[in-house]
């Protein structure tokens, strides 16, 4: 019995993945070739793409945002996970890294449902709210600058209907959010998690998955 999250050594990590990663092949063949990249640790662990399909599946999700793309992993794990007519709208400013992504979303039959955005976040989640969508969506994922979090999470809040969630990444920031001395992403986080923590406008908990996962769902 443990009264807190049991530390997950390299044997348990691996009982874990053996025992309850259902992970498509495409997933699967997606993460292989990402390793290789010179910035393989920006792209979630298999366990917390499986986790966010769930969700989406259990909000019976239709609408999604995701806020940073990168080569893909996220967006094709919901997008997998939405019905046929289900859309994710992916917002990122890299078609180097979004051209792999498109790649593997059509080779997994679920390219018709990313409608990919090639431009700053902000400028996408404004044009969204300019075109009276708020209220519209049901989940949204953030995983990009984290100087920039604050800004992106008011925006979700606004576009996401009553009850959706917003999923949040890398909030535990490798433990740098305990560090003095903290760099600007470390104090945006810090900020953002102390924020969080006290918004009444959503129910909250950080789930300790990959580099710590925010969920907050508006009430």
């Amino acid at each position: 019995m443990s009264n807190r999250t049991i530390n997950l050594n390299d044997a348990l990590y691996q009982y874990l993945i053996d025992v309850s990663l259902r992970e498509h092949a495409v997933l699967a063949e997606l993460r292989a070739a990402t390793l290789s990249h010179p910035h393989a640790s920006m792209q979630i662990a298999p366990e917390q793409g499986q986790f966010m399909a769930l969700l989406v599946k259990m909000l019976g999700a239709r609408r999604t945002l995701e806020i940073g793309v990168f080569t893909g992993y996220s967006a094709l794990a919901v997008a997998l996970a939405l019905p046929d007519e289900g859309r994710v709208v992916g917002c990122d400013i890299s078609r180097e890294y979004t051209d792999v992504a498109r790649s593997y979303w059509d080779r997994a039959g679920v390219g018709h449902k990313i409608d990919l955005r090639l431009a700053p976040a902000l400028e996408t989640l404004d044009a969204l709210l300019a075109q009276g969508q708020e209220g519209s969506f049901d989940f949204a994922f953030i995983d990009a600058d984290k100087t920039a979090y604050d800004a992106y999470y008011e925006r979700c809040l606004t576009l996401l209907r009553s009850g959706g969630v917003i999923a949040v990444d890398n909030v535990l920031w490798s433990g740098r959010v305990i560090m003095p001395g903290a760099d600007a992403d470390t104090l945006a986080i810090q900020a953002f998690n102390r924020k969080l923590h006290h918004d009444v406008r959503i129910d909250l908990s950080l789930v300790p998955i990959g580099d710590g996962l925010t969920l907050a769902r508006k009430r």
